[in-house]
């Protein structure tokens, strides 16, 4: 039998002499308690705030991106490329061409982004879900079609539902002379009705998706491409298969995975994330630290049993033991109920949506999303445990000090 945790539970729930002691406990053990539930929530919340962000830059991100590491286009048809186009892997292979263009519609004017993309780029079947307004379709039985960002739509108050005013863009002629007489005679200039707006975020909502063949045409660019986007195969590991292309051609080509291309968006992320768990652990600190009053209070209380076990034979480690479970036990039942609370409130919340956002939020849900990571909770196990220890065994030593003199007047 463990001794020392045997006694240390009698004190725990045992009837203390000072009615103090049990409320300071109790202080304690409902400020671990609050804490720790506190922390697992508002992490479990910014995973959730986490996986809706992500989710909807991976709708318009691919998984890996291959552009020219010099120059801005490059020639796809090469015998690799097409191997790599055939790779059972390879989900979607979709080859782009990019570049900025002034866009006009009716009096208003802006430069934005021409993204043309091949028709294997609609496999993607979640652009839906970032469609704000009217459909995500770039070719029809009339023709081609544009998709806007909901930047230029704003600022060029694009109205979809028009069917006599289409958007204007404009791009310089390849190798031509400027023209002082007529400016419009040096740029390639194609009007294209536009079908939808989608929005994620402003980075990304500055450009207008159009078919390939149109951007070709607007560009004067009938074969080489700006960059080739990839999405894999469920199980497909993107790492590995990043790793494969850069092997074969990383010396002439930038091949970018989802955080590469997004990395400022990780970045923020991750650093928001652990900014507020180093604030939350500061005031959890400050509950655990209230056991050193308690564990005080309780070795002033035991002063008698000190001397008892004392004189029996037990040594300065056997009693320090004593009050460094008693913290310990204090301070943990806290966390576990913590995050046990924590994990049933995530749970309710993410099954019903008890607390909701501003209804004018229409990008994400109204409730506030929750995700769970096993490694919070684990975080926060740790924390607790780290910091209590730390605590208990300040407050254990003043249980061994003037044992000698305590033996003396028992």
């Amino acid at each position: 039998m463990n001794t020392p945790f045997y006694i240390a539970r009698r004190y725990l729930f045992a009837k203390k002499s000072t009615n103090a002691i049990n409320i300071i406990s109790g202080i304690s053990m409902v400020g671990v308690f609050v804490g720790s539930a506190a922390l697992i929530i508002i992490l479990s919340v910014f995973n959730g705030f986490e996986e809706v962000v992500l989710k909807m830059f991976n709708t318009i991100s691919p998984q890996i991106v291959i552009s020219p590491r010099q120059g801005k286009t490059f020639d796809p048809d090469t015998k690799y490329f097409k191997a790599l186009k055939n790779n059972p892997g390879v989900y979607s292979f979709t080859q782009v061409l990019s570049e900025n263009a002034l866009l006009r519609y009716n009096e208003k004017q802006s430069v934005g982004l021409i993204k043309g993309v091949s028709t294997e780029y609609l496999k993607n079947k979640s652009l839906d879900s970032i469609t704000i307004e009217g459909k995500f379709v770039l070719n029809n039985s009339a023709g081609s079609n544009a998709v806007i960002g909901s930047a230029i739509q704003a600022y060029l108050m694009v109205n979809i539902t028009d069917p006599f005013n289409q958007l204007q863009v404009f791009s310089p002629k390849k190798g031509s002379k400027p023209n002082s007489l007529n400016p419009a005679d040096d740029f390639n200039v194609l009007s294209i009705p536009v079908s939808g707006v989608f929005e994620v975020q402003q980075d990304f909502d500055n450009v207008a998706i159009v078919p390939l063949s149109f951007a070709r045409s607007l560009l004067d660019e009938p074969e080489r491409i700006s960059a080739i986007e990839i999405n894999l195969q469920p199980g497909v590991d993107a790492g590995k298969f990043k790793h494969n292309i850069e092997q074969r051609i990383g010396g002439h080509y930038e091949i970018k995975d989802r955080i590469q291309q997004n990395r400022v968006l990780y970045n923020i992320l991750g650093t928001e994330k652990w900014a507020v768990y180093i604030i939350l652990t500061f005031i959890l600190i400050i509950a655990i630290f209230n056991i050193i009053g308690s564990l005080t209070m309780l070795v002033i209380d035991k002063l008698k049993d000190i001397a008892v076990l004392s004189s029996l034979g037990a040594g300065k480690k056997l009693i320090k033991r004593i009050f460094l479970f008693e913290g310990m036990m204090i301070t943990m039942t806290g966390c576990i109920f913590g995050l046990l609370i924590g994990f049933i409130f995530c749970l309710v919340q993410q099954k019903y949506g008890v607390f909701k956002m501003s209804e004018e939020n229409l990008v994400i849900a109204n409730a506030y999303p929750v995700a769970f990571k096993w490694k919070d909770f684990m975080l926060v196990f740790l924390t607790v445990s780290v910091f209590s220890f730390v605590a208990s065994a300040l407050s254990s030593n003043l249980s061994v000090k003037k044992i000698n003199h305590l033996n003396q007047d028992l």
